[in-house]
């Protein structure tokens, strides 16, 4: 979890403490199937609706348990560089990703410029993209880098060992970004999707 810089509020998000990372070069080429097996690489690097592919492996509906909606004001917060495609001020989101069962199958962060959560959000208990596709507003998901590594929060919360698999991208609505979104997967997918294969090799 990152700690903000800004004594104005308390709320951390659970980062990725990263061994591996991958830019937009890794994103467009894909990584070789014995580091990230084809079915995670369709999950991970597909530009498609997460919550609704989630739902076609599990069977289930997948729901939401928001667990924070914080203004963050100017503060960068500890996020991909891209957050600076956000005017600010800006608002935080944190939710978990589940199976209407109750299973833990993502965690995710949005950062969304605080004039725009009403208008994209109207019901804050649903997906993001329910949200946006009851607008019916047309969105290019841009998916900008990958991320391998740890987090002891996320192993407690998902009941299950890590390291994981995380992206971030910019979601992008009549040519300007309108949120960044910052996703971390549960190995518990495994079961669906098989093994996610040897991990890369870790950076200096």
């Amino acid at each position: 979890m990152r700690p903000t810089n800004q004594a104005t509020f308390e709320t951390t998000w659970h980062a990725l403490d990263p061994i591996w990372e991958g830019g937009e070069d890794i994103v467009k080429t894909g990584l070789p199937h014995s580091t990230l097996a084809p079915a995670w690489q369709i999950l991970i690097l597909g530009d498609g609706s997460p919550t609704r592919h989630l739902r076609l492996l599990t069977g289930e509906p997948t729901e939401v348990d928001v667990i924070d909606m914080s203004p963050i004001g100017m503060n960068l917060d500890g996020a991909p560089t891209s957050i600076e495609k956000i005017d600010p001020p800006r608002l935080r989101r944190q939710v978990w990703l589940r199976t209407a069962s109750g299973q833990r199958l993502a965690y995710a962060t949005s950062w969304w410029e605080v004039r725009h959560v009403d208008e994209y959000l109207q019901n804050r208990s649903i997906p993001i993209w329910d949200n946006l596709s009851r607008l019916h507003a047309e969105l290019y998901r841009d998916i900008q880098g990958l991320h391998y590594g740890r987090s002891e929060a996320l192993e407690k919360a998902f009941g299950e060992q890590g390291p994981f698999w995380g992206r971030h991208y910019l979601f992008w609505h009549h040519g300007k970004p309108l949120t960044l979104i910052y996703e971390v997967f549960s190995p518990y997918l495994q079961k669906y999707l098989g093994p996610v294969q040897k991990p890369p090799e870790a950076t200096e």
